[in-house]
């Protein structure tokens, strides 16, 4: 018997599979081939790819009989990845592999999908793998070429790229294989820098309060909800968003890159991420599209821009189920979705930008059938969805003058700038990478404690307006983040008065029910 390592999906985790070989010269009959430990059907059909790849590399094909086991048995293989180890584990079985290159092959960990030509092609979910790889102390990953560079990000193992089955086997035997090995330095020469085509807030003119309420967004990790009418820039702000938020930190963007590569099988160039990603799906999508799901559970747009930013346009317009769905990623900064077969969980912590019109006639308006309008299109969302976002903003039609106007607003250097002065603060004060959005109620107890005018202003405010509880939260985590924007050590009552403010909604529910 022949043992391989490879591995197998469970969300963006890792989980190591031995596949085990057997293989016997029989005489006569029909040969029996088989792989068994739960396989789909893409495994199902590697016996075929592998037999015609060990006939087009010269190692004559499958043995008569030969029995494949993926342990353990009781989690599903699935997909391609497991023909090259398949392959592997054969030849030792069949003892075409020395003693030597089944020693070396012990300390690797295999992946790659074979073509009948015996070339290899690129697999999904190889930074998840090479994670694997390192916690478990494997010294070696065999993959194909294809998928080297973004392997490599993860520091610590020696990433072995090759192109062919041929290849792997003579890297086995004197492990060397030409290309050379991909190291972790030259996966960062390859690493994506920023996008160019960003916007700059400077080219939004006339919408300084909703810059300013983005602005406050980005430094705490706040969702925010844009309210105005068509053509008074709310898409124009988000596209911006990305351009303000702080950069990356290595473990961010080893989690966003990991993320891209059991989704979709890598990141645009294959290298490390180094910027927060943009997702902007359609309100037609479904919601195995934007939470994630499927019969096999795939990662969904949430997902998709975990720690970047998920912009959802005409927020009302998406379906039901979908807009409820989010409450768990807005929440708790996961997406779990349960099977009969298993449970899998994948990250979902962007920052929500959301966008819409007042009313279905698209303005805002005083008279009693306006407010009527408006009153039944906000009421397509609910209010434990409204409660967990952050901060409600009214986004005004543009006027004239300040199109025209040749005065410039704040460029998103500066916001950037304002962002990560913010952001220190508060890993000073609270640890790194927990922004203010992310604090609990006993954690805003100790570190936005209001003084008496403060707390006296949110009582009026929470009885005027109806706040819950967790709205109640919100408005000490946003106050405490204008405080750090502002360098004060203190949360003051014009902290929390602004604050108050960006709950839109909810003083516009209080207004209609009175």
């Amino acid at each position: 018997m022949s043992r391989i390592t490879s591995f197998a999906l469970r969300g963006i985790e890792a989980e190591p599979i031995d596949v085990e070989s057997t293989t016997t010269e029989g005489k006569g009959g029909s040969p029996r081939r088989s792989v068994v430990g739960l396989p789909d059907a893409a495994v199902r059909e590697s016996l075929e790819r592998v037999h015609a790849a060990l006939r087009a590399c010269g190692f004559g094909g499958l043995p008569h009989e030969s029995v494949v086991n993926l342990a353990p048995a009781d989690l599903r293989k699935e997909g391609p990845v497991y023909d090259l180890p398949i392959a592997l584990s054969l030849l030792g079985a069949a003892g075409t592999l020395s003693a030597a290159a089944r020693a070396r092959l012990a300390r690797t960990i295999v992946a790659g999908e074979l073509a009948l030509d015996g070339s290899i092609r690129s697999v999904r979910g190889v930074t998840s793998m090479s994670m694997l790889a390192r916690e478990r102390g494997a010294l070696n990953v065999l993959i194909p070429t294809a998928n080297a560079v973004e392997a490599a990000i993860v520091r610590g193992i020696e990433v072995v790229g090759v192109h062919s089955l041929r290849e792997a086997v003579e890297w086995a035997e004197t492990g060397v294989v030409h290309p050379r090995e991909v190291g972790s330095e030259e996966a960062e020469k390859v690493a994506r820098v920023s996008d160019s085509s960003v916007l700059d807030f400077v080219e939004i003119r006339g919408q300084e309060a909703a810059k300013r309420a983005l602005l406050i967004a980005a430094a705490g990790a706040h969702n925010a909800l844009l309210v105005g009418p068509a053509g008074s820039g709310k898409t124009m702000m988000a596209r911006a968003m990305a351009g303000i938020l702080p950069p990356l930190t290595e473990e961010e963007a080893l989690e966003i890159t990991r993320v891209y590569s059991v989704a979709l099988g890598g990141s645009r160039q294959n290298g490390l991420v180094r910027e927060r990603p943009f997702r902007s799906p359609h309100h037609s999508a479904s919601m195995a599209a934007i939470i994630g799901g499927g019969s096999i559970p795939r990662p969904g747009e949430v997902t998709l821009a975990h720690l970047g930013v998920l912009f959802l346009d005409e927020l009302p317009e998406f379906g039901r189920q979908v807009l409820e769905g989010l409450r768990e990623p807005l929440e708790d900064g996961f997406i779990s979705i349960a099977r009969a077969s298993s449970r899998v969980r994948f990250p979902a912590r962007p920052l929500l930008i959301a966008a819409m019109n007042p009313s279905h006639a698209g303005g805002f308006g005083n008279s009693p059938q306006s407010m009527r309008d408006q009153e039944r299109y906000i009421g397509k969302l609910s209010g434990p969805l409204l409660d967990r976002i952050d901060i409600h903003v009214a986004v005004r039609a543009v006027g004239f003058a300040a199109l025209t106007s040749r005065r410039e607003g704040m460029n998103s250097a500066r916001m950037r700038a304002i962002v990560e002065e913010a952001r220190l603060r508060m890993d000073a004060r609270q640890g790194p990478a927990r922004p203010n959005a992310f604090l609990r109620s006993r954690e805003l107890d100790q570190f936005a404690a209001l003084d008496a005018p403060s707390s006296e202003l949110l009582s009026e405010a929470i009885a005027a307006l109806g706040l819950s509880a967790r709205a109640y939260d919100k408005v000490r985590r946003v106050a405490r983040t204008v405080a750090d924007m502002e360098g004060s050590k203190n949360v003051l009552e014009a902290h929390v008065a602004e604050a108050v403010q960006y709950r839109l909604l909810d003083r516009h529910k209080s207004a209609v029910t009175a």
